[in-house]
């Protein structure tokens, strides 16, 4: 057994909006002495507190330590746009399609298992339900190109045998208020997340069934030390049987999967509270979910009261940087941006303020695999959500859960016959091209 240091902490550029616009949150407790567990989990996200209840559920009683760096729902978990999808969205591809039918049968199957236990854990712990609204969400299309992808997906999804409606583009517009798109591609599978105020919840609701959670903790070594795991932690120690580390793109910090994860960083921006005069302007349907029909197009989101305010989430723009720490300009390149495209979408409103821009972490592999398996003895990854954390993220830290308990099922099948993430090109071929890349596909999306 060895010893793993932590080359970098997260850093987090803009506030985590989700979790602004919620009431405050309970006051942290970090760790501050030493402790023993049976289980220690590193990452307060989707990851991490569902392998923390899924301990929980295979383990009653057992001592489970929970490790976040920061505050629940301030870091990834609160960052993302909360669209809980079940079926195949493969950000590499045109059309979000997968790699062919059965494997999308099978990753349907495994998203609906984790959407079915958030389902649980919203009903154990009395969830607000504005958090977890199962309303279904839309692929909008602004272009003919735009409206191919969605017929070919569409088409994709029928030979599945899965639900899907197509929109005309007034249907559109009395959705959301925009005559922008001209048509859209409903399926009513997803589930539309307040992610932190989920976050926030499921994590009150684990402490109250005696799961320890510590906030403003961050792991600085892991160590082996016989048969167990010490966490060092700026003001305390964990000691554990079995680790998960739950931290997604942040397990290359510890030494893991050194160049074979793609550090991608999106941007997104939220308006104030929209008033009374905004909102007759606006018309439409109250709360609603937009994804591009171009995987690398502006996904929109509207929200009510019960979620934060009735506000419109606009979110594009990516960058990938192996350091993992975007910068002040490119946060305010993005924010820019965003207010073009939302000027775009509803010029009635284009002198609404953005209230919050901020960028969030997403961690991908190459060959889209995960890396959810036994890491050293005792040690386990639950990371690499593939830019789908919510239920991507959800599935990986039950899977790490099970594999550290024994426990056989069709998520740990999956997951541990998954190939190695892919290395990716040496330095500084990798960010150069990946950038352009990312600044081609954007050009590409066009208006969607």
């Amino acid at each position: 057994m060895t010893t793993h240091k932590a080359r970098r902490l997260p850093v987090h550029r803009g506030p985590a909006a989700w979790s602004a616009i919620l009431p405050g949150q309970d006051a942290p407790e970090p760790l501050t002495e030493s402790v023993t567990a049976d289980f220690a989990v590193v990452g307060g996200g989707f990851a991490g507190l569902s392998a923390a209840r899924r301990l929980m559920e295979l383990h009653p009683g057992s001592g489970i330590v929970v490790l976040e760096a920061g505050l629940l729902a301030e870091g990834a978990a609160g960052r993302n746009s909360g669209f809980m999808i079940d079926l195949p969205h493969d950000l590499s591809s045109d059309d979000y399609a997968g790699q062919g039918a059965d494997s999308d049968r099978e990753m349907i199957a495994l998203n609906r298992k984790a959407i079915a236990f958030a389902r649980e854990a919203v009903a154990d712990y009395e969830i607000d339900p504005a958090y977890f609204d199962p309303c279904g969400k839309v692929n909008g299309a602004a272009s003919d190109a735009g409206h191919a992808h969605n017929e070919s997906y569409a088409a994709h999804l029928t030979r599945l045998g899965e639900t899907n409606e197509t929109l005309d583009g007034q249907a559109m517009h009395e959705l959301t208020g925009s005559r922008h798109y001209m048509s859209g591609l409903y399926t009513p599978g997803t589930v539309m997340l307040q992610p932190a105020g989920y976050i926030r919840a499921l994590g009150r609701g684990l402490k109250r069934d005696g799961i320890r959670i510590c906030e403003n903790s961050p792991v600085s070594e892991i160590a082996g030390s016989g048969t167990d795991w010490v966490l060092t932690t700026r003001q305390g120690r964990v000691t554990a049987g079995k680790v998960i580390l739950a931290n997604n793109g942040h397990l290359e910090s510890f030494g893991f999967a050194k160049r074979r994860l793609m550090h991608i960083f999106l941007y997104a921006s939220m308006t104030v509270d929209l008033d009374a005069g905004a909102l007759k302007k606006l018309g439409g349907a109250p709360r609603w979910g937009i994804t591009p029909s171009d995987p690398m197009g502006t996904t929109m989101r509207r929200i009510g009261t019960a979620q934060g305010g009735n506000r419109i989430i606009t979110r594009t723009c990516a960058t990938f940087l192996p350091g993992m720490e975007p910068s002040d300009a490119m946060l305010d390149r993005a924010a820019r941006v965003h207010r073009q495209k939302f000027a775009d979408r509803f010029p009635a409103l284009a002198g609404v303020r953005m209230e919050y821009s901020w960028a969030g972490h997403l961690c991908l592999s190459r060959n889209g695999v995960s890396v959810m398996r036994e890491l050293e003895s005792g040690l386990y990854a639950a990371c690499c959500q593939n830019g789908l954390g919510t239920a991507r993220g959800t599935l990986t830290g039950i899977g790490a859960a099970e594999l550290a308990s024994g426990v056989s099922s069709a998520i740990t099948a999956h997951f541990t016959r998954e190939a190695e993430p892919t290395k990716l090109p040496p330095k500084p071929f990798a960010e150069i091209g990946a950038n352009a890349y990312l600044r081609w596909k954007e050009w590409r999306a066009g208006k969607e």
